[in-house]
């Protein structure tokens, strides 16, 4: 284990420093130092969020700039369409949209938000999966585009409801924004990329700085009273209520845009019978999928009783049947509802909401209801 560390240290964000100053309590993820939880504890933290206003260090993800060769971004756009079953081509400036990268089995290679900045594509990919997504883009895209890392740029979320009036203090036209508005903006004098979206079912912002002014920033920020700084532990159970999915865990390579509950980040124009149909990996099969319906589905589940169930507990249809037939994906304690939320893929005709069914934790069998998503309501600004 010694040798293995020495040779794959852990890396570390433009604002470890920082995070370690404030009593962050760092841990591994996705290769990276970075802060599970500060001082005040996870609940706390989750609780700041979903009344004030919280500071996360995202900068651990990918942001890879795609440049079209012919000047055009509308090039770009259909040379991603090859990749993604979402309608990029009708992205307008200014504007972000969630996307999949598929496979040619239909699966999820991973999720990713992509920007339309005018001139360029803006994509923001997950940590684990950075550099296999800038290999994918490069091995499928380099004759129209040029695929750039942004290893140079620090990610920042402020989050919450008081997160318009904060950011307001430092950029004039933060207000304006609406979810999913994106593009460049300056904040307190710096040159960002600014987007009105998040992971935590909150209202806020996602910020791209130069990686040397992101201390600066992030200071600038949490001097406001209203700001905290929040860690990877409250950023799970945020985005767990918010029935957000989180890569390798509630999509993975085996797992489709339709099993996994995301047709609606599928456009119409890339469906059956649309302007665009198909033309993606795996799109014999998501289509199919669309027309005939899947397999199988992630439901929510909220548990009759107190207790948490967590990612990996078998479901069952019954409290006394042998035959597993789905498995939690994600689970916890949701601080906001003071009770045990999850996520995970029961076959279709076990899916539909008020549906019992039981989970196995430690040997003995919880009764368990399939619930709607987002477990606690979206404080989007549309």
């Amino acid at each position: 284990m010694l040798a293995r560390d020495v040779q794959n240290p852990l890396q570390r964000t433009p604002l470890y420093g920082l995070n370690v100053s404030l009593g962050g309590k760092m841990v591994p993820f996705a290769g990276y130092e970075m802060p599970v939880q500060f001082p005040s504890g996870v609940l706390r933290e989750h609780l700041h969020t979903r009344t004030s206003a919280g500071l996360f260090d995202v900068s651990h993800m990918g942001q890879i700039r795609l440049l079209p060769k012919s000047g055009k971004v509308e090039d770009a756009a259909r040379a991603l369409e090859r990749l993604v079953p979402q309608d990029i081509v009708a992205l307008a400036p200014g504007r972000q949209r969630y996307a999949q990268f598929t496979n040619a089995a239909g699966g999820i290679l991973d999720d990713l938000m992509v920007v339309n900045f005018g001139e360029h594509l803006f994509l923001v990919v997950n940590a684990a999966c950075k550099a296999e997504d800038e290999a994918h883009l490069r091995a499928h895209l380099s004759g129209d585009c040029i695929v750039e890392s942004l290893a140079d740029r620090a990610l920042i979320a402020l989050q919450g409801p008081k997160a318009e009036s904060v950011l307001t203090k430092f950029c004039a036209g933060a207000p304006a924004m609406k979810f999913m508005d994106a593009g460049p903006r300056k904040i307190d004098g710096l040159d960002c990329f600014v987007s009105r979206s998040g992971y935590t079912g909150e209202d806020g912002f996602e910020i791209s700085v130069p990686a040397a002014d992101a201390e600066q920033l992030a200071k600038t920020l949490l001097a406001d009273g209203d700001v905290q700084p929040i860690g990877l532990g409250a950023r799970d159970s945020l985005r767990l209520e918010a029935g957000l999915c989180l890569y390798g865990h509630d999509i993975d390579t085996t797992t489709t845009p339709v099993e996994a509950a995301l047709e609606w980040s599928v456009q119409k124009s890339r469906r059956t019978g649309g302007a665009r149909a198909g033309g993606f990996p795996g799109a014999d099969t998501i289509l199919a999928q669309f027309d005939r319906g899947a397999p199988r589905r992630r439901v929510g589940l909220r548990a009759e009783g107190r207790a948490p169930v967590r990612e990996g507990a078998a479901l069952f249809a019954d409290a006394t049947s042998r035959e597993a037939i789905g498995t939690v994906t994600s689970g916890g304690f949701g601080p906001s509802l003071n009770a045990p939320v999850a996520m995970g893929y029961v076959p279709a005709s076990l899916g539909a909401l008020g549906t019992k069914l039981f989970a196995e934790v430690r040997g003995q069998r919880l009764a368990l209801q399939v619930a709607a998503m987002p477990f606690v309501k979206n404080t989007y600004k549309r």
